[in-house]
């Protein structure tokens, strides 16, 4: 069977940068920090009170006002985003009436919370004032699932509409499905990638008694994200939705639609080794990425670039520094690397939707996204991070890597598309 090609030809986003494709594109070519002090909640006097929270974000611009109470923050951020991305693609209908049924089109997303904030609110009400209190909801709208049958609902899709949750590779390993459904010939269209609304008390509090989170930078907030710096303390949260929509390549060319890139290779491993840590040698996070890399017919010598998972953890930005090493070999110092979250913090499920947009619009506008806050160089962290401000590069094919709790590894491969 003739192997189809799943082609991008949509992207939407809402980041810490603001609403938009364009805004996260300046936040990047700006090397700006999205990071600040925690304003979705009164984080009093936690160990760590910084964040990269959406600014000024309005849920009811995409909410019927009925329904802002009944679903949490995630669902508004998906749906801007996807509809940006469904718009950039031509596949908006044009009047504002009801969405015509699509069965040619489906959605897969990934999501590390979900509703986190909607369920913390159910519980508060109960614990506070008794179970008649609780929104009648609360069951419905918390499930990680029903982020998917949100966006199915709002845009008529009746294709597949399934959520994958795997920690923070939980939009790549979305993405990497999406694009095996396109290749079976299973649908044509599918919009994919991820979101998170994860700057909740509990999550940050939770975060916190872990220490994973960043600490001694809240009178710094723009300074905390701060990968593969000796003087690193932990991730900043953030939030967020980045969606594409992803199509056979022919069914895209017959339609006269731009193709603006290809995710030519899927790979994903698990080190089977720890609820939170990755193991020390990184062996199978290379794996991961040298999977991806078979998948697309591609070799190390190709890559481009690679944007990192970086998350500005010790021990995480050491072992895939180690990782990525091991994969390029003697080719390892001369390939650039970076770190998105250094500028929009980490996004948990929705990170590797993240950098996948982000080395997208490098790979369009001929740029290498940038590492900030590099200042202190670990000496064990030592490829070239992009430091400090973007830079000319011309990324032809790429590899996404990504991380996460459960020791699970997942990578992407984009290229530019040529028929």
């Amino acid at each position: 069977m003739t192997r189809r090609r799943a082609v991008i030809t949509g992207l939407g986003a809402v980041t810490p940068f603001g609403e938009g494709i364009e805004a996260l594109r300046r936040g990047l070519l700006e090397g700006r920090s999205a990071v600040r002090g925690i304003t979705l909640f009164d984080p009093g006097d936690l160990p760590s009170r910084v964040a990269a929270e959406v600014p000024g974000f309005e849920p009811d611009r995409w909410l019927d006002p009925a329904d802002r109470p009944r679903v949490g923050r995630i669902v508004p951020l998906a749906l801007a985003a996807g509809r940006e991305a469904l718009g950039s693609a031509g596949l908006l209908p044009a009047d504002a009436g009801p969405p015509p049924r699509r069965p040619d089109v489906g959605i897969v997303v990934g999501s590390g919370a979900g509703a986190a904030d909607f369920a913390e609110r159910q519980y508060e009400s109960y614990y506070r004032d008794g179970i008649h209190k609780v929104n009648p909801f609360a069951i419905s709208s918390s499930v990680l699932g029903m982020l998917s049958s949100e966006l199915s609902i709002a845009f008529g899709f009746t294709g597949l509409s399934h959520v994958l949750s795997d920690g923070c590779t939980s939009s790549t390993d979305a993405i990497g499905y999406a694009q095996r459904t396109i290749e079976r010939g299973d649908l044509p269209m599918v919009l994919t990638g991820g979101a998170e609304a994860c700057i909740t008390r509990g999550m940050m509090e939770g975060f916190c008694r872990m220490r994973a989170a960043a600490t001694g930078w809240n009178d710094r907030p723009e300074k905390a994200s701060r990968p593969f710096n000796r003087d690193r303390s932990g991730f900043v949260l953030g939030e967020g939705a980045w969606l594409l929509v992803l199509e056979e390549a022919e069914h895209a060319r017959a339609r006269g639609a731009t193709i603006l890139g290809e995710i030519a290779g899927y790979g994903a491993s698990c080190d089977a080794h720890h609820r939170v840590h990755m193991h020390g040698d990184g062996e199978e996070s290379t794996r991961a990425m040298a999977l991806a890399l078979a998948d697309a017919g591609a070799s190390p010598g190709e890559v481009d670039y690679v944007n990192l998972h970086g998350t500005s953890t010790q021990q995480n930005d050491r072992i895939e520094t180690r990782a990525v090493r091991n994969l390029l070999g003697a080719r390892a110092s001369r390939v650039p690397c970076s770190a998105t979250k250094s500028q929009v913090g980490h996004p948990q499920g929705a990170s590797g939707a993240m950098g996948l947009t982000a080395t997208l619009l490098g790979m369009q506008g001929g740029f290498l996204p940038p590492t900030i806050n590099y200042e202190h160089p670990d000496p064990e962290c030592d490829l070239d991070y992009v430091p400090n401000a973007p830079r000319r590069g011309d990324i032809r094919l790429a590899l996404c890597n990504c991380i996460g709790f459960g020791s699970k590894n997942a990578a992407l491969v984009v290229r530019r598309f040529e028929p």
